[in-house]
């Protein structure tokens, strides 16, 4: 799917070239390639008349003030992983990539703190951090996305029960907005009580606001030790019984993930790895960090007393590290599992945790009216749900009136059970019609007062997230 829009002319490449002098780092748009013009799916493709390659603060300041100047609407990117189409230029303009502003500028030891660029890989920094004895808790499924991507739409992931998301690691920001303006919000110290969070309003943003340049980061000690369990319940209802009891027990676990038997089959099946259990309807694993293999078994014990209670019929206990990493394989490819047999719709809401079986009671439900194949996985320890709504073989047509249709009654469902229709990928193009049905227009109406104080001619991924659709038409450019 193509987005028109405004185009320009391409007349000002020798400005762009003189903000940026090497040639390899400014591309005109005849030249892009595709995967610049969409997202982490590639099924959706924008336009856009140059893609840039900032290095500096310094040169994103002056793209941003050339920008304001000439109107002309941007649209950031990083990783290229979003799931969302929040990448997708919409109304042509400028691609600016931060892949190459990637450096590790500083580890902090003495304030627990890290100073990096928006274009580090996470695996990356994670990689660099546990050589030296620390710990960046954030660990979205995607691990090949950066650290400007994930602070963007805030990500979440399998750890956010013991350690929360994105959010709680982002100490300070340093963000340009249009014309050109370098900001810094927070900074090293673990409190601030100073005026307006600001950095607050960018993290989560979908590089509606302004384009972070610098990320300081909250870090942690490593772990010593980590060991986990799996546990097989007769059916899913158990195995979500399971969670509040769990958590109840205060073992503190590092991630409560839950699976159903089919999703585990499609994880086997891709991976060529085996899970260690067999025969159940629905299965949780359970991760725990701690300071001595005894506290961590000591904390399983507990955990497994409170699965059987709630009818879990095996609980397998995982010491051995290839174990443990080869379960945590099969939990980590299934988005991929079910692309790799049907084009699929990635959704990821979110519940209160006592509703998620009442949420997948009625995703089977919708199945069976609707024909449309649906599996279901995630994060039971915070109530976020994965969900991939599979095409098939249905022609284009077919899938895009079913999936809308399906879509809105799921999503007008979750808003009933006191959910959200995003946890951690963000609304960007293909949530946007079912988020603004949902949300009150008072919040809205905020949201788009507040973009108007960062961004008054709407130049930033104009059209995205709570931003009104029809209103992407830009100033004429100067």
């Amino acid at each position: 799917m193509s987005s028109g829009g405004p185009m320009f002319t391409g007349d000002y490449m020798p400005d762009l070239r003189m903000i940026i002098p090497d040639a390899d780092r400014v591309i005109p748009g005849d030249r892009i390639e595709k995967k610049f013009l969409s997202d982490g799916l590639e099924r959706r493709t924008g336009r856009a008349d140059a893609l840039v390659f900032p290095v500096s603060t310094a040169e994103v300041k002056k793209l941003l003030s050339y920008s304001e100047e000439r109107n002309i609407p941007v649209t950031a990117r990083s990783g290229g992983t979003n799931l969302t189409g929040s990448t997708v230029p919409l109304t042509g303009g400028l691609i600016v990539d931060f892949s190459r502003m990637n450096r590790l500028l500083e580890i902090d030891r003495e304030t627990l703190t890290a100073v990096v660029e928006p274009g580090m890989v996470l695996q990356d920094f994670q990689r660099v951090l546990e050589a030296q004895g620390l710990f960046y808790p954030p660990d979205p499924g995607e691990k090949t996305a950066t650290l400007g991507g994930n602070i963007a739409t805030n990500a979440g992931g399998m750890r956010a029960v013991k350690y929360g998301v994105t959010r709680d690691y982002v100490r300070g920001l340093e963000v340009v907005i249009p014309g050109g303006t370098v900001l810094n919000f927070g900074g090293k110290t673990a409190k601030d009580a100073s005026g307006l969070s600001l950095k607050n309003l960018i993290i989560g943003s979908e590089g509606t606001l302004g384009l972070i340049t610098k990320c300081i980061l909250k870090l942690l000690p490593l772990p010593r030790e980590n060991a986990g369990a799996v546990a097989a319940f007769p059916s899913l209802d158990a195995g979500i019984a399971a969670v509040n009891k769990i958590i109840m027990t205060a073992t503190d676990p590092t991630a409560i993930e839950f699976l159903e038997q089919a999703v585990v089959e499609l994880g086997e099946a891709y991976t060529g790895l085996p899970f260690p259990l067999s025969g159940g309807a629905a299965y949780l694993l359970l991760s725990y960090h701690g300071e001595s293999k005894t506290d961590i078994r000591s904390r399983l014990a507990l955990a497994e007393e409170a699965a059987r209670s709630a009818g879990a019929g095996q609980f397998m206990v995982i010491g051995d590290p290839e174990t443990f990493n080869r379960v945590w394989q099969v939990r980590g490819c299934l988005v991929k599992a079910v692309e790799a047999v049907s084009e699929q719709e990635p959704v990821d809401i979110v519940v209160p945790i006592n509703r998620i079986g009442d949420f997948i009671a009625h995703v089977h439900g919708l199945e069976k009216e609707s024909g449309i194949a649906m599996v279901a996985f995630g994060h039971a320890g915070d109530g976020n749900v994965h969900l991939c709504v599979m095409r098939e073989k249905r022609s284009a047509p077919a899938w895009e009136a079913e999936l809308k249709r399906v879509m809105t009654t799921m999503c007008r469902t979750i808003t009933g059970m006191g959910g959200l229709v995003s946890g951690e990928h963000g609304i960007g193009i293909s949530k946007q019609s079912y988020y603004l049905e949902n949300t009150p227009p008072e919040n809205l109406a905020l949201m788009r007062r507040i973009k108007g104080a960062f961004d008054p001619k709407n130049l930033l991924n104009p059209g995205k997230s709570y931003q009104d659709p029809a209103l992407t038409s830009l100033p004429a450019p100067g």
